[in-house]
């Protein structure tokens, strides 16, 4: 049997929300790349971009499926991984980047 929950999960079609990692090198200095940093922010409209290389985005997508849109952007020398996340995390990050990230993990 079916809980509440579950049953409602069924039938609403509520798209559950991945945190993902994306990580990159991007190569080539003086490239352009805003369309790649547009498409990151575009994925759900909720991320984190606090260092210069990497960000946390959620999204309902795959972590393949979130690389496949990226990788469009870059070329042979640039590289990005994408890791999906949840669990613990530990660090030093000011208090209201703390709390984004206890919300979603």
């Amino acid at each position: 049997m079916l809980s509440w929950s579950n049953l409602i999960k069924k039938f609403i079609n509520i798209q559950h929300m991945n945190l993902y990692l994306i990580a990159y090198r991007l190569a080539r200095p003086g490239q352009n790349y805003e369309a790649l940093y547009a498409d990151i922010r575009s994925l759900s409209g909720t991320y984190w971009h606090n260092t210069t290389s990497s960000w946390l985005v959620e999204s309902s997508l795959s972590a393949k499926q979130v690389y496949s849109n990226l990788s469009r952007h870059l070329d042979g020398n640039d590289e990005i991984v994408v890791f999906k996340l949840g669990g613990e995390f530990y660090g030093q990050l000011q208090p209201s980047d703390l709390e984004w990230l206890s919300a979603r993990t």
